[in-house]
Order: C-alpha cells, then sequence, then structure tokens
C-alpha cells in the first residue's frame, strides 16, 4: 500500500536544496554524479544517493517500511546538514 502516489510524468526540478556539490571544483568519484537534493515545482523533493534498499530493507524498524516502488537511498550527514538552511519550516 503506498501512502503517496506523484506523477511520474509531470517531474520538473525547481532548486537544489544546499550546496552544489561540485562546488569549489570538488570531483565526483567516478564520474557517476553525486549525492543531491532538489526541490520539485510541485513542492515535493527528489533525493539523489546510493541505493542501499536490498541491505537496509530487512533491518528496518517494525514501524516502517518500503514498498516495490520505493527505494531507500543513503544520503552523507553533510550533505543533509548543508541542506537544512534551505529546507522550509513549514509546509
Amino acid at each position: 500500500m503506498n501512502c503517496y502516489k506523484s506523477n511520474q510524468n509531470t517531474i520538473m526540478f525547481l532548486k537544489r536544496i544546499g550546496s552544489d556539490p561540485h562546488e569549489n571544483g570538488a570531483k565526483t568519484a567516478a564520474c557517476q554524479g553525486c549525492p543531491d537534493i532538489w526541490q520539485l515545482e510541485d513542492g515535493d523533493f527528489a533525493v539523489i544517493g546510493i541505493d542501499i534498499t536490498a541491505v537496509a530493507t530487512p533491518k528496518l524498524p517494525l514501524t516502517a517500511g518500503c514498498g516495490p516502488d520505493e527505494r531507500i537511498v543513503r544520503l552523507p550527514r553533510n550533505l543533509l546538514v548543508n541542506a537544512k538552511r534551505d529546507i522550509p519550516d513549514r509546509l
């Protein structure tokens, strides 16, 4: 059961939340991209991170779940802490 369904066909990236991971000439390991957080046009957020679903799902607390159309991603702590200033305090 999904708690939320979004229209996958209308995703528009509005703005980055936090610092650009390539700021100050930072290089990406293996040239594949970097973890990132983006605000979408509809106000939701998109997260780019390392997919840890397979190893994390069996270890989820009883009150958490990961549906077949969901993924658990790992974000470096500094990414989320640095993004805090850009995350709204209210809905």
